[in-house]
């Protein structure tokens, strides 16, 4: 993306230096990363991620108002609808692939959105050890929006804590200790105190929730919520409450914008980066290129139950009553730009937001990957690949 840095960085690597970013990034963590972390960083001109950080908030305001909200009603599954729900999510997500126009320039296209917390503490981690391992030019940033490391920390923890002892908050998740994201749960608490808590530990007296630590009963005051609800559904778990419960509890990140702002989405947004893109059931002629599309279940987590180039007997075969959940897009080919010894490489770019005063875009994370889909799972036995950091140059 930057060949100088690309070319110098490429040619003072080594695989000892590779192995040290494993080593240091596993004792920082506390814990073994338990997915694969790519050899190198990404480097990015600043007007390219100013373009997908604006993006993102045209597409985010698009869906901020009373018209979609209605529309999107319906995409919160009644066991799961949530009371007193945030104006706006806190947490927002939006991934991007690059593809080149006809001028041969590069342009983000949107791959999906989602209004939930990603990686918020990890990332930032991971940032900061590769610019260490390698030596990396103290000029490169990785945190955006005009923030500092104190000033990143600060709004995390405004975010997530708000003004409650850490003590009476929680990261919540299903079964956090067997989660590949457990690195993030243990950066978090280490970097605001927030115990991370099972769901399935949570006990419920009247409206109020506790947690056990040290034989005591904690009272929960806010939840940073981090449960998937189609592994809660998938695995039958039962609970102590019911999220519709009318609970005197906080949420960083209110839980039905997991559904509100999400593949649900997709076939609402009108903008120059967003391929063409239809529910399954409001689609009345089926294309004969289906090699040029992809069908996503609209609920489905780290890229579970994606189709690449569907066959009509593939569609076919989905009830009409659940054809709604499904939407059919259009698959864009995106451009290996990052050179590699293993030849160019494709990188997918999340920009992650916070939300609280402004819509705020924060850092990245990068996936880089060969294969035909771009998550961490889908390029195994692959070197080069994986989940990467974004630098860019300050001036």
């Amino acid at each position: 993306m930057i060949p100088a840095l690309r070319q110098q960085f490429n040619a003072n690597f080594t695989e000892e230096k590779y192995q040290r970013l494993l080593k240091l990034m596993e004792e920082r963590c506390g814990t073994p990363i338990k997915f694969r972390l790519c050899e190198t960083p990404c480097f990015f001109p600043k007007p390219l991620l100013d373009q997908m950080t604006q993006y993102g908030k045209e597409l985010v305001q698009q869906l901020n108002g009373l018209e979609y909200r209605k529309a999107s009603f319906d995409a919160i599954p009644p066991d799961f609808n949530v009371p007193n729900e945030s104006p706006h999510p806190m947490f927002i997500q939006v991934d991007f692939g690059l593809v080149r126009d006809a001028a041969g320039k590069l342009q983000p296209k949107l791959v999906e959105l989602q209004g939930f917390p990603s990686l918020y503490a990890y990332q930032a981690m991971l940032s900061q050890v590769y610019m260490e391992v390698y030596g990396l030019d103290a000029n490169l940033q990785y945190l955006l929006g005009g923030l500092d490391w104190e000033e990143y920390k600060n709004l995390l923890r405004r975010a997530i804590v708000a003004d409650h002892d850490p003590q009476n908050v929680i990261l919540m998740e299903i079964d956090p200790l067997h989660q590949k994201t457990l690195p993030d749960f243990v950066l978090t608490e280490k970097l605001l105190g927030v115990k991370t808590v099972a769901i399935t530990d949570i006990k419920k007296v009247g409206e109020f929730l506790f947690y056990e630590s040290s034989g005591q009963q904690i009272p929960i005051r806010r939840i940073y919520n981090r449960t998937i609800v189609d592994e809660l559904v998938r695995k039958n778990l039962k609970l102590a409450f019911n999220f519709t419960d009318n609970l005197q509890v906080e949420w960083a990140g209110h839980p039905n914008w997991y559904f509100r702002m999400s593949k649900f989405s997709l076939p609402y947004l009108k903008h120059e980066c967003v391929p063409q893109s239809r529910f399954l059931d409001r689609v009345k002629q089926v294309p004969d290129d289906l090699d040029h599309y992809i069908l996503k279940p609209l609920f489905s987590f780290a890229g579970l139950g994606v189709m690449i180039n569907p066959r009509k007997e593939d569609l076919a075969e989905i009830p009409q009553q659940k054809r709604s959940d499904y939407i059919l897009q259009e698959r864009l080919q995106f451009e290996p730009v990052i050179e590699t010894p293993h030849g160019p490489t494709k990188a997918e770019v999340r920009i992650m937001y916070i939300w609280l005063d402004e819509l705020l875009p924060v850092m990245t994370i990068i996936r880089m990957g060969r294969g035909l889909m771009m998550g961490v799972d889908h390029n195994r036995n692959l070197e080069w690949v994986g989940a990467s950091s974004g630098l860019y140059p300050q001036n």
